[in-house]
Formats: C-alpha cells, structure tokens, sequence
C-alpha cells in the first residue's frame, strides 16, 4: 500500500490524466444510450407524453412479466428491425432490460438511427419489480387487452340499451 501511494506522488500528473480520462470515459459511456430514468419517471413520461416502453429482453423473459403496453424486441434484433420503430420518432422511447445492462447499447443504435428522445430504465426490470410496480403476464398482452376492452365497450353499450 505504501508503494501506492509513493507511485501515486511521483506520478501525479500521469495519475491525474488516468483519472481524468477514466471519468470522461464513463459519462461518453453512460450518454451515448440516453439518460437514464427511475420508474416514477417512466410512469410520468407514459402518462404525460405517451412514451413508448421498449422492452430489449427474449420473448421468454418478456412473457414472464412486462410493462403495461411495452413492445417487446430482442436486443439482438434491434438493429435489424428499426422500421417497426420508425413510426414512433417523435416520442420518447425508454428502453428496458432485465437489469439495465443491454438498453445502453439499445439506446446508442436508436440515437444513431435519429431518435432523439431515448431514456433507459435504471435497474430495469428488476428495479420495477422491487417496486411492487404492476406487470402484465403472457407473450401478446397487448392484443388480448385490446381484445377485452371491445368486449367490454359491447357489454356497456348493451347494458346502457337495455336500461332505456
């Protein structure tokens, strides 16, 4: 430990630059995937602005457990399906992932293709599920909601026919 410290005092200004370096290192890294955003965040940016969830994680893990409405691509496949993506340019897109490790990388290749909102889930899922943050359950969640809200719309509008 002594040694250390001796390197560190004959070698200032060569630990100094490391340091510098290794910072400016870590903030490129951490802004190139856009910035990131707690689940209090996420809620407000859906609700307000009607952002777009991107969920990068397999249609395994997707199925075991999503956010209401979230599109689910792979990772590995977004780069080659950005055009399901185009229609959605101008809203934010946040993107998650099972513990935040692949949305950085996800949100460089959707900056890079000119997206210009993109936010990544701090702790991904997992942050969410510490939250006790509702999920929604099966491979097409949301088409079956979809299918249950017409229904639901048909049983009102029966309903409202038989009381008059």
């Amino acid at each position: 430990m002594d040694q250390a410290f001796e390197f560190i005092g004959n070698n200032a200004i060569l630990v100094g630059t490391f340091a510098v370096l290794l910072a400016l290192f870590i903030r490129n890294e951490a802004s190139r995937g856009g910035r990131t955003a707690t689940a209090q965040e996420l809620i407000n940016l859906v609700n307000r602005e009607h952002a777009l969830v991107l969920d990068v994680r397999d249609a395994r893990e997707f199925a075991e457990g999503h956010i209401v409405d979230a599109l689910n691509i792979p990772h590995a496949s977004v780069a080659s399906r950005l055009t399901e993506l185009e229609k959605h340019k101008g809203r934010p897109v946040a993107i998650v992932c099972k513990m935040g490790q692949h949305a950085g990388s996800a949100g460089t290749i959707l900056r890079k293709s000119g997206f210009e909102r993109v936010l990544r889930l701090s702790g991904g899922m997992a942050e969410w599920r510490n939250q006790n943050l509702p999920v929604v359950k099966g491979r097409d969640a949301r088409k079956s909601g979809k299918g249950k809200t017409k229904q639901n719309k048909k049983k009102r509008r029966q309903h409202e026919d038989n009381q008059e």
